[in-house]
This record gives structure tokens, sequence and C-alpha cells, in this order.
């Protein structure tokens, strides 16, 4: 079929009558169309990807990233934010000076008391990084971490706080990180998705995650997010049917594609590209998916390691195990979504139980990585949304933006802590991080300037970190 390379006269053949006219492609072929435009080469040529960068800004740290996204806010009190004085104030008026003209959620008008953290914190590793009791498995890896603990974010509720951490905007259609990167930097496998996601829930604190937070946004859908269900057949529909054997579907393809290469011809529709592709690796994926998820080999060692009692069985444990096989594949970019941490109440038992299910497969999630020698090209990303406020909810607390911790481990990121709030929590004081600058630091360690990646669309330029974001060029090692 004939290639589709000359994307600079499509971008030209975009008028007004053409775009009404054409509507049902218009938008996604003017994506593409600048897309693989001009404006993207670097200075040198360091290493050259398999995406639409046809060399990398910067020297690359890491090729993948495996984000253990926290779904619903966990407590930074309660994790790498250790305030002896909050626990001295505890259930003491909360001092209005923090708090006045402040953006509040669900405690707005409320009477504020000081909540101290109902845990004991200790100083682990080289670096002497404060970590909570509820997380003695992350404890042991300190040595590797990264904590940034001056986090802060600009949505104060669950799904544009998620959309925000992963687009970058809360603007619906916009691209998430992993899309990004998997069209910047290609996937390094052919017979599995390079972006994939994997759902588990806790026992208590599960929020809804939508699937707009693994979408490819204005980029064309090959660049999405693909769901791989975390029990049972990780991908419907994966067998054929019966008496439907694998060299008539390779003719059904075949001839699929060949009619869509003659449509591609006429026209530069994205789309037209992904459904070629996607035909593709459908074909590859009964074979892939299965040696993927089969994990009979893996050594009982490595299963208790981790926390598994019983491998596919949905826990984020299966599934950090399956981050790692999928790493190990040429997988881009993987999320784990627990869904357990939004404690408006009864937070002593929820922490505890979600700490529990998380903290021993995540520290084993990266010590695997370290005994492999991946840890040091993987940048492994810890974290919720958002924070959680110094003030008591009943027996939990509310959401909050102007304080938070993420940790960090691989990837080129320097052990140690960055930032710093105040003396009770509220606010991020020293080395103030955005989500943005959060992106930036992502971008750079796998090798893109941020302010580099973009795509055209109505009339500007849209990108990860929008118009802001700095890279902490202090925690790449």
């Amino acid at each position: 079929m004939k290639p589709i390379t000359d994307f600079d006269s499509f971008a030209r053949s975009i008028n007004r009558r053409a775009f009404l006219t054409q509507s049902a492609y218009g938008l996604g072929g003017l994506a593409l169309a600048s897309l693989m435009g001009s404006g993207h080469a670097a200075e040198s040529p360091i290493d050259a990807p398999r995406g639409a960068l046809k060399t990398l800004h910067f020297a690359p740290r890491a090729k993948r990233v495996i984000h253990l996204c926290m779904a619903g806010g966990p407590s930074h009190l309660e994790t790498f934010d250790w305030k002896p004085e909050l626990r001295r104030l505890h259930e003491q008026p909360f001092p209005d000076s923090f708090t006045k003209g402040q953006q509040l959620a669900q405690l707005q008008g409320a009477t504020l008391k000081a909540r101290g953290s109902f845990v004991d914190f200790q100083k682990y590793g080289k670096n002497g990084i404060e970590i909570s009791s509820l997380f003695p498995g992350l404890a042991s890896v300190a040595d590797d971490l990264c904590v940034v603990r001056s986090m802060q974010t600009e949505q104060i509720n669950h799904d544009t706080a998620h959309a925000f951490m992963n687009t970058g905007s809360i603007i619906k259609g916009r691209p998430s990180m992993g899309s990004w990167l998997l069209y910047g930097l290609g996937a390094e496998t052919e017979d599995l998705p390079g972006f994939v996601v994997l759902v588990s829930q806790g026992k208590s604190g599960a929020q809804p995650v939508s699937a707009r937070q693994w979408s490819s946004g204005v980029l064309p859908s090959k660049f999405q997010g693909i769901q791989f269900q975390s029990k049972g057949d990780p991908v419907h529909y994966l067998g054929s049917p019966d008496g439907f054997c694998q060299s008539t579907q390779r003719q059904v393809v075949d001839e699929v594609n060949r009619l869509n290469g003659l449509l591609g011809e006429s026209r530069i529709d994205p789309e037209i590209q992904t459904r070629i592709a996607q035909y593709e690796m459908a074909l590859k994926m009964p074979s892939s998916v299965p040696e993927l998820t089969d994990m009979s080999r893996e050594p009982q060692s490595i299963l208790d390691q981790y926390g598994i009692k019983q491998p596919g069985d949905g826990s984020f444990a299966s599934n950090c195990l399956q981050a790692r096989r999928m790493a190990e594949r040429g997988v881009r970019m993987i999320q784990l979504y627990h869904r357990a941490w939004d404690h408006h109440s009864n937070i002593e038992d929820g922490m505890r139980d979600a700490a529990a299910a998380t903290d021993k497969a995540s520290a084993a999630l990266i010590a695997d990585l370290k005994q492999r020698g991946m840890l040091d090209d993987t940048l492994v990303l810890w974290g919720g949304e958002f924070g959680r406020t110094p003030m008591g909810q009943g027996t939990g607390r509310d959401h909050h933006i102007l304080a938070f911790s993420v940790a960090m481990a691989g990837g080129g990121v320097k052990p140690g802590t960055y930032g710093s709030t105040d003396e009770l929590g509220y606010r991020a004081v020293d080395n103030i991080a955005s989500v943005h600058d959060l992106h930036a630091t992502m971008l750079k360690l796998l090798g893109i300037d941020h302010r580099r990646l973009n795509v055209k669309f109505q009339g500007l330029d849209v990108r990860l970190t929008g118009i802001a974001g700095t890279a902490i060029d202090s925690i790449i090692a």
C-alpha cells in the first residue's frame, strides 16, 4: 500500500470548506498532519526513537514508565510527610491564619480542628527519608526512592484532579501522558499495546476512574491506553471462534488492510492507519497476551516477594508482577490504578487496608526491576491525584490541593527528598512542585523537552505541560 508521507501538503490543503465537508475525519487528519510536520527535530541525533520524534532532545535516562496510581488521594501526613507539631495540636482548633480565604472541599465553612497523624514515622536509608510505619516495604527500598514532598495541584475533585495529573488539563480531549510517550517515542513491542492500564480495588475508599484518564485525546486513537482486565481473561474475545482458523483470519485481515490502504491513498486520515495497525496487532495478541499473563514459570520466591496469593486474581500485587513482565516485553507506559484511598472517614482502618494491599508489591516491583538490571531505565512513579487536609473530617481527612507527596524510583532520579511543607503540612513552602513540573521532569528523563512535543489543534499548540512546567533538574541524577 502507498505510505503516507506528504503531511505538509495535507496541512496546506485544509481550508474552511474542506473542514466543514470532511468533519468526520478532518480534526484527526489535522492533528496528525501537524504531529508529523516540522518542529520536532532535536539539535543533535542522540538516540533515534520509533515514534514521531526523529531524535531525542536529551540523552535519555529512562525508556519506560510504570505509574502506580494510588487513586483517591492518599494522605501525605500518613505516608511521607511527618508533622510532629500537627500531632501536638491534635483535636485543637486549626489556626485560622492557614485557611482564611482558602479553597476547601467538603470542609468549607466547617469548624476546623487539627488532626495529627495516627502513625509513627522513622528515618530510613542513607538519606534518612522519613516514612510512616504503614509502609515497611517502601522503607526497605528507601535508598532507591526520591520523595517529592512539595507537590501542589489545581483541582480539588477526583475526576478533574485525575485528568490534570494524567493530561495536564481538565479539558476533555487532551492526550494522557502515556499517549504522549507512545506518540513521541513509539513502542518497543509489536506484539502488545505500547500503553496498558490495569485497575484493582481495595476494601474501602474506592472512587470511580474513567477511561478518559488514558485517552489519546487529539492524538490518533492508536496512542490511547488499552485497559487489560485484572482478573480472568485480560482481553475479551482473544481466542478464535470455533471453525475459524488463524490462516483464515490472516486472509480476512490482509483483505481489510488492502481496502483500508486504498482508502488511505486518497485521504490522510490517522484513523485509517490506526485500523490497519490494530488489525495487525490483533492477529499477534492471541499468542503474545497468554504468554504475558502466564505466570506459571515465575518462581514461588517471586510470588512471595510480591505477596501474590493467586496469580491473576485481580489484586494490586498480581498487577505489579504483570507490570514487570510488560516492561520486559517492551510496553512503554504501564499504569496501575488502585482505588482505595478516598478516606473522608475511618482513615485509620482505610489507610491500613490500602497500605497493606499495595506497600509490599510496590517495594517488590522496585527491588525486582533493580535485581534484573531494569530499574536504571524504568521510571516508577507512586502517588495519587492530591493530598488530604491536616484538619480532620470526622474520622477522616478531606481533599487537599496545596500539599501532597509523590515518590519516584529508577529512571535517572536522584534518591533523597525534595521540597517541604509548613509545620502543619497544610501548604508546600519550599521548592514547590506543580503537576506540570512533574510532567516536564518525567519527559526530560525520557529524553524529551516538554516544550517541543506538541500538536496544533484549533490553532493552538497542545502539549502535556500546557504553557507551564519546568523540569526539576536537581532530582535528576
